[in-house]
């Protein structure tokens, strides 16, 4: 039987944007978070973040960085009883300075490889899963997979509205999941 999931991005989704967040201090969770993703859980959706972080391949800092702030989100999340399946990330950008990490790749969204992995490692059915994003980019990413998306208003989702692709628009990740997904 396969399961179904809920992709998450992270910045403008989980917490605050505030332009490349790689310090535990500037990591501000969105208070809406903790009951979505509770509510989520409850209704035996798997979690799975899905997050570009260019700013490792643009020098502005470091897999570590991105690692400590991931390893704090995680034992946050696991504070309020919210499991996290798993964290894909993509380091990559096509303008990086880090070598091996300019490229223009398959994991960056618009581009799904992040999603297109963890519905093969978590056997996961995209037609009962969604998405929910703060970017154009995130909405393209789940359609490219056959995953409803949605658009938040928080994080820089307001550039969205008037141009976007996605299945729903939702004014924060609690009314996405209320009134949207488990509707």
């Amino acid at each position: 039987m396969s399961n179904k999931a809920v992709f998450l991005d992270r910045d403008g989704v989980i917490n605050v944007d505030k332009g490349y967040v790689h310090k535990i201090e500037d990591f501000e969770f969105y208070p809406e978070v903790f009951p979505a993703l509770k509510l989520l859980q409850e209704n035996n959706y798997k979690l799975i973040v899905v997050t570009n972080q260019s700013g490792i391949a643009v020098g502005y800092y470091t897999l570590k960085d991105f690692q400590k702030v991931t390893e704090f989100m995680l034992s946050q999340l696991e504070k309020h009883g919210i499991k996290i399946e798993k964290v894909y990330f993509c380091p990559h950008h096509p303008e990086g300075v880090i070598p091996e990490l300019r490229k223009k790749c398959a994991c960056r969204k618009p581009e799904s490889g992040m999603i297109k992995a963890a519905i093969k490692e978590f056997n996961i059915n995209p037609a009962e899963s969604f998405l929910i994003g703060d970017k154009e980019t995130d909405i393209q990413a789940g359609h490219k997979e056959g995953i409803k998306s949605i658009l938040v208003k928080t994080g820089q989702g307001k550039k969205y509205l008037s141009n976007t692709t996605a299945d729903f628009v939702a004014d924060n990740i609690l009314d996405a999941v209320e009134n949207f997904i488990l509707k």
